[in-house]
């Protein structure tokens, strides 16, 4: 490596950034698939660009900045990705399961493919928190511009000058678009989960209690861990539901599939996940059924989003594709 110009230099250690770039480039666009088309296209426009590079930013900022506007690109040609609760009111038990356009819901994405192994713990802290479902969620309601000055400015940690000029604007427009979006995503309170890295005990006891109820199907012990106003989705489905009750109902009625589960755990968006192990009653092994992923608000299990394309997740989240009994 030491032979090559610094151009080469620069080309050969794009790759380190990858995890860096992944991570933002999913907090603009929600999607884990979008994001990495992204990645793509930002380093071949940094290829592409390299002798422009003048090495008055780093590497990483320079990559950054070029990832932004391939997502504002791509933010120009798509809609809002949402979670099924802010589509509409809650549903019956029995109401109908309407499945949701595929880039219309919040894809899930493991921790370790958004943020840098190499962070220190303080910025390790602020990237987990910042692929939590709640606050993407809340992200989607900002015009893209909005979006990225927020990003840039509360993530990133990025002055106001370096964001105007990566977004070919004025000092005084980013000031205004960040107190827009700080005022947004304060009034849409779409983010008030309990969030702790690392684990407390009592979370990690939460936690067991959960897995617990849930793999014995003790609905009585598994309901006296929800919030009050818990919620459960199962994306790609528009139907969501509100409350213990309503919740072990679905659970003791149509969802009863799920009798005899299993839980893996895994990591995603910054919050506690499982991978869901079906039995599907022929007695062999058990079958990937779900990505689960978890939100705590008052030292209970506030919303449960289960992301039933365990085909694309399992091999995504490092999950075996079957689990002997």
């Amino acid at each position: 490596m030491k032979d090559l110009p610094d151009s080469g230099k620069l080309a050969f250690g794009f790759e380190e950034h990858r995890t860096a770039l992944v991570g933002h480039c999913y907090r603009m666009l929600g999607s884990i698939a979008e994001a990495d088309d992204a990645v793509q296209e930002t380093l071949v426009r940094a290829w592409r660009a390299m002798d422009r590079f003048e090495g008055r930013a780093s590497p990483r900022t320079w990559l950054y900045s070029i990832a932004t506007r391939v997502c504002l690109d791509a933010l120009a040609k798509s809609g809002r990705r949402a979670r099924p609760m802010e589509l509409g009111p809650a549903y019956s038990i029995d109401g109908p399961l309407t499945p949701l356009p595929a880039d219309s819901w919040l894809e899930p994405i493991p921790d370790a493919l958004a943020v840098p192994s190499d962070a220190d713990p303080a910025e390790r802290l602020a990237l987990r928190q910042s692929i939590r479902l709640a606050f993407l969620a809340a992200l989607q309601h900002l015009p893209p511009k909005q979006r990225a000055v927020l990003l840039l400015a509360e993530v990133l940690g990025w002055p106001a000058t370096e964001i105007a000029e990566t977004l070919e604007t004025s000092v005084a427009s980013v000031n205004s678009a960040l107190q827009r979006a700080r005022a947004t995503v304060a009034d849409l309170g779409l983010e008030d989960t309990d969030f702790q890295s690392p684990q407390s005990d009592a979370q990690a006891a939460l936690l067991n209690r959960y897995v617990d109820a849930f793999e014995r199907y003790d609905m009585d012990a598994f309901t006296a861990l929800l919030h009050e106003e818990v919620t459960l989705s199962m994306p790609p489905f528009a139907l969501w539901l509100q409350g213990p009750e309503s919740i072990r109902g679905w659970f003791l009625g149509r969802g009863a599939v799920c009798r005899g589960s299993r839980l893996v755990p895994a990591s995603a968006c910054g919050s506690p996940a499982f991978g869901q192990y079906h039995d599907d009653g022929s007695g062999g092994p058990l079958h990937p059924w779900s990505l689960i992923v978890l939100e705590m608000a008052g030292g209970r299990i506030a919303a449960m989003t289960h992301f039933l394309d365990a085909k694309t997740l399992f091999p995504r989240f490092g999950l075996p594709l079957e689990l002997p009994r």
